[in-house]
């Protein structure tokens, strides 16, 4: 095992959750990218992994032993100590390096288009949820899901009742933009379509223009991309086309 006193509590934080497998997708094919790029960080990772165990080892000893009179406690807490000291020395070099490598893999093997929409795109904060109306409960109901995050739970009251109002642009227009906070571009486009395509003033046009075209750009679609984002009139988008036509 190799000398690893110059790994910061950064990096270690990093390879923890690697090894826990608390990663993003993203984070994960960086990361994976790194490892086979650099054999010395490869070696790094191991042998963190095994220190890590062990320190889990000595914590699970140490909650033992509180059972055993004779064992005196003090001898865990200053061991304990000591490695903790030890981790917050840890130089911070070495954890800039790796976080900038990972940042560079992420920033060089994404495509404009995905960064460009990872920059941009943040969900609808959706409508106020006062349900004065019982007849609208099952929209506001869904909706409170939604703020909430719960995307399936608000899709799934939605669909249910967009089947028997399929030509409500409110609906619609919800159902796309939960569909792209889930992270599923391909089934928020029909619904998004179907709210730009609406012969009625629509209060939310503008929106519904800007996240169809961020989902046409999610897809690569730079051309159906300026066209509706174009026709937004919001300041991102404004912002956003400028960047589309350089």
């Amino acid at each position: 095992m190799k000398d690893n006193s110059d790994i910061s509590k950064e990096l270690l934080e990093i390879i923890e959750r690697y090894i826990n497998g608390s990663m993003t997708t993203q984070e994960l094919k960086d990361f994976n990218q790194l490892l086979e790029l650099d054999d010395d960080f490869k070696i790094k990772v191991a042998d963190i992994k095994t220190m890590l165990t062990g320190i889990e080892t000595q914590s699970l000893k140490e909650q033992l032993d509180e059972f055993h009179e004779d064992i005196p406690k003090t001898f865990i807490k200053k061991s304990v100590d000591k490695t903790v000291r030890y981790l917050n020395l840890s130089k911070m070099a070495a954890a800039a390096a790796i976080i900038i490598a990972v940042g560079s893999i992420w920033f060089f093997s994404t495509p404009e288009n995905e960064k460009l929409y990872t920059n941009y795109f943040k969900p609808d904060p959706g409508l106020p949820t006062t349900m004065s109306s019982t007849d609208n409960f099952d929209f506001y109901d869904a909706m409170v899901k939604y703020k909430h995050g719960d995307y399936n739970i608000a899709i799934e009251k939605w669909q249910a009742l967009v089947e028997r109002k399929p030509e409500n642009d409110t609906l619609n227009y919800f159902l796309g933009v939960a569909h792209l906070a889930n992270k599923n571009v391909i089934d928020a486009i029909p619904f998004l379509e179907r709210t730009v395509q609406s012969k009625d003033t629509f209060p939310l046009i503008n929106d519904a223009h800007y996240y169809l075209g961020l989902a046409y750009l999610k897809e690569g679609n730079t051309e159906l991309a300026r066209i509706h984002i174009g026709l937004s009139n919001t300041n991102d988008a404004k912002e956003l086309i400028l960047k589309l036509t350089d």
